[in-house]
């Protein structure tokens, strides 16, 4: 089975609820004997990281004063793996 993509929606707490679930609900057969996908728990665990970053990075933008193009460049080039 193919993993959901990851949606983001207004709510960046619910967004983090959801894909906690997700990863809950593919443990849920162990009780029986039924061990979850690697693949799709793997797939899953990025996903829930993917959207506890994407939550810490909103606050933080929500607080902070606006950026320059200067400054967004040099984050978004942090974030893409580039210079440290």
């Amino acid at each position: 089975m193919t993993a959901p993509a990851v949606t983001y929606t207004d709510n960046p707490a619910q967004d983090v609820l959801r894909a906690r679930s997700r990863l809950a609900n593919l443990h849920q057969g162990k009780r029986f004997g039924v061990l979850p996908d690697p693949d799709e728990v793997a797939q899953a665990k990025r996903e829930l990281n993917e959207l506890v970053l994407a939550r810490h990075i909103r606050e933080l933008v929500d607080a902070a004063p606006p950026l320059t193009a200067e400054q967004r460049d040099r984050l978004a080039t942090l974030l893409r793996g580039g210079a440290r």
